[in-house]
């Protein structure tokens, strides 16, 4: 007589754990703490929360946490790729404030352009080729808008 399989149900509103993130650069598993440990003084926003890669500062991957919750704002990311990420940010804010896109229609734009579903088109999971890819994309886009408005 086979056993019956128990069946696991899920509330619908629940969402399910989030496993804590582990680093890509070592391998660790990442601890959350305040931005302070990473920050100290020069923090900006008092509360503010890190995932921290547990060999830091030896390993110096750190991801934010959007505020009340546990949630990364992304992946685990060293100094280099955090300053990419700040860049392409930066190249997607361009084109809102010229008036050029709103920031909807940027990432919908984006998204198509790099060829990436909407759901995976977050700069904060970016590596550093998509950083790259992303504000070599917004430069062309805006320095082509500028110039049809100035023709």
């Amino acid at each position: 007589m086979k056993k019956k399989q128990k069946v696991v149900r899920i509330h619908p509103r629940k969402k399910p754990n989030l496993a804590m993130p582990v680093c890509p650069y070592c391998g660790r598993d990442a601890v959350m703490r305040p931005a302070e440990y990473v920050y100290g003084d020069d923090t900006i926003t008092a509360g503010s929360m890190l995932y921290v890669c547990s060999g830091y500062p030896d390993c110096n991957s750190y991801v934010g946490v959007h505020r009340g919750t546990k949630k990364p704002m992304g992946s685990l990311a060293d100094k280099e790729l955090r300053n990419k990420r700040i860049r392409a940010h930066r190249a997607m804010n361009r084109l809102i404030e010229s008036g050029y896109m709103c920031k909807n229609g940027v990432y919908a734009w984006l998204s198509c352009s790099l060829n990436l579903p909407p759901k995976e088109t977050h700069i904060g999971c970016f590596s550093d080729y998509m950083c790259e890819q992303t504000i070599m994309e917004c430069e062309r886009v805006l320095e082509n808008w500028k110039g049809k408005r100035a023709a």
